[in-house]
């Protein structure tokens, strides 16, 4: 009720590819239903902004061809191809969650779903907490989708701002240690992250060499736009709420205004 607002629902499971499931609970995955999604919708008041599907699994293009209308669709925890990736933008998809992690990589013969997502001028998460992607190529991404496409997000979990120590994602158990969150009993998934989005911003600039004015841009323009929210958020333009940080030169939080109301 203090320091934010509730403006949308990321509804990232459970369509996705039962073999990509990352660190989400392997027993909830299923097809995609849009009478469940129309449910869900319905409990949260319209608040489900993003629905992210793995278009190569049964039945999941007709739930982007129907649904699509009413919520942005992103493919996400994938084992889609290139060709099936199009069709999922032809069939609506707008948007790619955190690009490059649970989903095929791009190679010469097979370019996968990242170059389709390219051709396609759709929006692409990354997250730059400098554990789930190398600053290299998210300076490549930047460079080739253009800061109006990329979306900087924290992918944070439960333990975001809290020590180090056991949590749970999903009912799964969560290892916590510095900036990385593993499944206890796989350590070598990574389960989310352990960094606020400002910090993932900071980074990108101070440790990734992203330009600020760029990583502003992605981290609050660029994914106001991708819900549509863009009215009311995401900028300074007039008309919009007068939510204002401000920070020294190294980026360090030195006050934070929400709505006009000095709030730290």
């Amino acid at each position: 009720e203090r320091g934010s607002d509730l403006v949308g629902i990321n509804m990232e499971g459970p369509y996705i590819s039962p073999r990509k499931v990352g660190a989400q609970n392997p027993k909830y995955v299923m097809g995609a239903d849009a009478a469940m999604f129309r449910r869900l919708q319905a409990r949260s008041n319209g608040l489900i902004k993003l629905v992210d599907v793995a278009p190569e699994e049964p039945g999941n293009l007709d739930f982007i061809k129907e649904c699509h209308d009413e919520v942005r669709i992103s493919i996400a925890h994938t084992c889609t191809d290139y060709d099936t990736a199009k069709a999922a933008f032809a069939a609506g998809a707008t948007h790619m969650t955190h690009l490059y992690n649970a989903m095929p990589g791009i190679t010469h013969r097979e370019p996968g779903p990242i170059i389709a997502a390219l051709e396609e001028g759709a929006e692409v998460e990354l997250i730059t907490d400098n554990v789930h992607i190398h600053p290299a190529m998210v300076r490549f991404t930047f460079n080739t989708f253009g800061d109006d496409h990329v979306i900087l997000i924290a992918d944070s979990m439960m333990a975001c701002g809290l020590p180090d120590g056991q949590y749970s994602l999903g009912g799964q158990a969560i290892t916590v240690k510095g900036p990385r969150a593993t499944l206890t009993e796989h350590p070598d998934t990574i389960a989310g992250s352990n960094t606020c989005l400002y910090d993932c911003m900071k980074r990108a600039v101070l440790e990734m060499n992203v330009p600020l004015e760029s990583a502003v841009r992605a981290a609050s323009e660029t994914p106001a736009k991708s819900i549509g929210v863009d009215n009311d958020y995401g900028s300074l333009a007039a008309g919009r709420y007068g939510n204002v940080i401000l920070a020294d030169k190294e980026l360090n939080l030195k006050a934070v205004i929400q709505k006009g109301v000095r709030i730290v």
